[in-house]
């Protein structure tokens, strides 16, 4: 039997490490992560090894030549012009396989019992089985569902948060037949998870997945590399180590000196021909590589230090990674989480800060305190879009420094000379961020359309016919006065998609983007009348007549400071409008969500007062709002979703409305009435966006939490022209906003948070997914359980937080007790998963007690 060994990976995200060695000639206890893989193999009777290179081929060629030395029979395949993907590789050596083979990633650590694997393919007369694994985390990887058979039954790459149905994740080894290779085209760039796979499971052809119990980890971050040394010495993965064990956890190479006043607390592995100081303290954890001197007095605690390093007298090496051939002088620090490149040498006392990354052969002076990474950028553990921006603390988290790099990194995503639309509300912090934003465009070649303060909406609005092809726009967070948020848009004004997002974000942690020449920076234009094409939009899909000669004629609106209080006035101004406005000063402070609720109560006095015909209060920078009836009753929420859908749906019967997964039932209810057609999207606005956008027919999108959408308009949400519309709909339909309300669908609806650790989040939604199995189920995102026709609990992980959201619905009866069905529903299911994140917990800090 032969084995594909895909060992062409460049190792982008442990930079500094592989910036001159390909990532799986990346050591592991002292060894290329390959010869781990090669003695895997051998293990399971696999000696015929093909290996697909791309990145510094030589590398690995010149170390393993025929791979007699390692017991195997190497060949290698370089792919000269462009990789090809992982299966376009493979099916690049199609003519070397008339036979059953393995694939394997040249950059993950594991001791799966491949002979296991391969005897479960044979029984179940697979085409392509892959061996899957299940894991705390699966957002980093491809998840993968099977049936009770093993069967595959659906791919989700990279799944975001609220995606993840399954803990169990393609951990990139395969067992397949030739004939699989059959549906690749030749010479052209493919992969197994997102080309290949797909296929088969749509050709129905037999594939099944193999769930090992063995160690995997997919070295794929900096943090993986030093987490795979640490499982590793700790004895957590089997690998083969050519070094003698003196004692358990202690194992030491050939011709090594220690002095006899070292302290050593193992498990330690110190490579061959190696010296170490007096008094020098080594704490459990550490990996020293062969030919490495240490000083005396040096305080080692978990550090990863490669070959042929030098580290002089009193030198303090916490948890951080020193490459090979690197020098540190006398009495520096480097502390946790910080790397440093082959070949760098580290001043006498210079203190190197956690997580600073120092690129090969870089020099830090004697004295120099490094608090940022030297020349290149760095990997963040985080990311750097949360559930639909860029957000943080203002000028703590996004900074000027922050923005700067981020427009440049946007920008390089770009064909040169392409022209970005950028705005902004009209907050100090805002203006200063989009400055520095333009600046980072412009560095990279990119024009700016500067649409300076706006309304988001109006960003939207003009997006297409500005020809741009993309936008940023900057605004205080609506739920947070101390935040902002950095919005990407594409060329139809629409939240860019994760792809888009990814693509910004691993060129932003790269640094990876090209500087103009002079001549070439970018220029900034500033469009005119933008506000007219607005109204003009505007007015063309709304009966104007209808609300001039109308009876409704006096509305209350507070505009909560935002920069909509400049816009919408003069838009209503042309309907003949009495429009009372509240708090619509441009130069107050952004109120926080406690501020809006007392502003609320205000905007209901004054309604009351004046007996206007309704109030709303704008909020989100024109994109969202809050309804109160000429009684004074508020109207939010899923009241006010469902008052929405019943208004757009009386006007424009048998549309189509698109909601959120999590919008209650009411909205089904309502469009039966009216002959319509309800469509369900993730929760997320891109989501919601994009399937407005996209879908014939759709008269309305979105819901109270996220704003409502007008596709005719634009396909962004847009609380300016919702008032507009609702001003028609009562004048049209002859009925005030409380009747509206008062006969809509009665529906029991309630929602709750539970904390839920991002370790546990993976297992957790595996675990619902089988025990509710049997019901009927939703997996559009989360998951959602139906307990009836109309009954359901959906749970939703959160992107940004430790949590999930529990949601319940239902139009039953109540209980004796008074408690309706979805109240029981949902207390069921929020103790199910409190009880299940508590034995979790408690189970991973038996692990942990176990492992020490």
């Amino acid at each position: 039997m032969r084995a594909v060994l895909m060992a062409g990976g460049s190792g982008t995200r442990l930079r500094p490490l592989t910036c001159d060695m390909p990532k799986p000639m990346v050591s592991v206890l002292n060894r290329p992560i390959t010869e781990h893989i090669l003695n895997l193999l051998k293990r399971h009777g696999i000696r015929e090894v093909i290996a697909t290179l791309h990145y510094l081929p030589d590398v690995i060629r010149e170390h393993f030549g025929d791979g007699s030395d390692f017991g195997v029979n190497m060949m290698y395949v370089v792919e000269e012009d462009q990789p090809l993907g992982t299966a376009g590789c493979v099916k690049n050596v199609e003519s070397l396989l008339d036979s059953t083979f393995t694939v394997i990633s040249g950059d993950s650590i594991t001791d799966f019992d491949l002979t296991a694997a391969l005897k479960f393919h044979r029984a179940k007369k697979s085409q392509a089985t892959l061996i899957l694994r299940r894991v705390s985390d699966p957002m980093a990887f491809g998840v993968v569902i099977t049936d009770e058979q093993d069967r595959i039954q659906r791919f989700l790459e990279k799944p975001s948060t609220s995606e993840v149905f399954s803990d169990t994740v393609n951990t990139g080894i395969y067992i397949l037949e030739p004939e699989v290779l059959d549906f690749l085209p030749a010479n052209e760039p493919s992969d197994f998870s997102t080309d290949l796979f797909p296929l088969l499971l749509a050709k129905n052809v037999p594939m099944y997945g193999y769930i090992a119990s063995g160690y995997w980890c997919d070295i794929g971050s900096l943090d993986a590399y030093r987490q795979a040394q640490y499982d590793a010495i700790r004895g957590r993965v089997h690998l083969d180590l050519d070094y003698v064990q003196l004692r358990t956890g202690l194992w030491i190479g050939k011709h090594t000196v220690i002095s006899p006043t070292v302290q050593i607390e193992p498990p330690v592995l110190i490579g061959s021909n190696c010296s170490i100081g007096d008094r020098t303290k080594i704490s459990a954890g550490t990996i020293i590589g062969d030919r490495v001197t240490i000083g005396s007095d040096c305080d080692l605690q978990r550090p990863i230090i490669g070959n042929s390093a030098m580290i002089s007298e009193e030198c303090h090496l916490w948890a951080c990674t020193i490459s090979r051939n690197v020098r540190v002088s006398r009495r520096a620090h480097v502390m946790e989480g910080a790397v440093v490149g082959s070949n760098s040498v580290i001043g006498e006392e210079a203190r190197v800060f956690p997580n600073v990354r120092i690129w090969p052969s870089k020099h830090v002076e004697a004295g120099a305190t490094l608090t940022t990474n030297l020349i290149w950028g760095a990997m963040a553990s985080r990311n750097l879009f949360g559930q639909h921006s860029v957000s943080g603390l203002a000028n703590v988290d996004i900074t000027p420094e922050f923005a700067v790099k981020l427009g440049a990194a946007y920008g390089a995503t770009l064909r040169p000379n392409s022209h970005v639309m950028v705005s902004r509300d009209q907050r100090t912090i805002c203006r200063m961020l989009t400055r520095s934003l333009i600046s980072g465009l412009m560095s990279v070649g990119i024009n700016v359309e500067n649409l300076e303060a706006t309304a988001i909406p109006i960003s939207r609005f003009i997006a297409p016919s500005l020809g741009v092809v993309g936008g940023i726009h900057v605004r205080v967070h609506p739920d947070r006065n101390d935040c902002v948020m950095i919005e990407f848009l594409d060329a139809n004004g629409i939240n860019i998609n994760k792809a888009a997002e990814k693509k910004i974000e691993g060129t932003f942690f790269k640094e990876d983007f090209r500087r103009a020449r002079i001549e070439e920076i970018g220029e900034i234009s500033y469009p005119t009348r933008v506000l007219d094409y607005y109204n003009s939009g505007f007015a063309k899909n709304i009966d104007v007549e209808a609300i001039r000669f109308s009876d409704c004629k006096k509305i209350v609106i507070d505009y909560v400071y935002a920069v909509s209080g400049a816009v919408l006035p003069r838009i209503l101004g042309k309907f003949s409008t009495d429009v009372v406005v509240l708090n619509a000063s441009l130069n107050e402070v952004a109120p926080a969500p406690v501020d809006r609720e007392k502003m609320l109560i205000q905007l209901t006095d004054v309604v009351k007062a004046v007996r206007g015909n309704f109030g709303v209060q704008v909020y989100a920078n024109g994109e969202k709002f809050i309804l109160i009836d000429e009684l004074g009753k508020s109207i939010r929420d899923e009241t006010l979703t469902g008052l929405m859908v019943e208004m757009v749906l009386t006007s424009q019967v048998g549309g189509t409305v698109v909601v959120p997964v999590s919008a209650s039932g009411m909205v089904e209810l309502i469009a039966e009435k009216h002959g319509g057609k309800v469509i369900r999207t993730r929760a997320n606005p891109t989501a919601l966006m994009a399937t407005c956008h996209s879908t014939e027919g759709v008269v309305l999108g979105g819901s109270a939490e996220m704003g409502f959408i007008f596709p005719q308009l634009h396909p962004g949400f847009d609380a300016m022209f919702s008032i507009a519309k609702i001003m028609e709909w009562i004048t049209l339909q002859k009925r005030s906003l409380s009747q509206v309300r008062a006969h809509l669908p009665r529906c029991h609806f309630r929602k709750q948070m539970v904390r839920c650790p991002w370790s546990i989040k993976g297992t957790l939604m595996r675990h619902l997914v089988e025990s509710y199995g049997r019901e009927k189920m939703e997996l559009i995102d989360g998951v959602k359980v139906f307990y009836g026709d109309r009954d359901w609990v959906l749970v939703l992980p959160d992107a940004g937080d430790p949590i999930v959201h529990v949601f319940a619905n239902g139009f039953d009866t109540p209980l004796s007790n008074g408690q309706a069905w979805s109240e029981r529903n949902l207390q069921d299911v929020c103790s199910h998963i409190e009880g299940f994140c508590k034995l979790q917990i408690a189970l991973s800090k038996d692990s942990v007690l176990l492992d020490n």
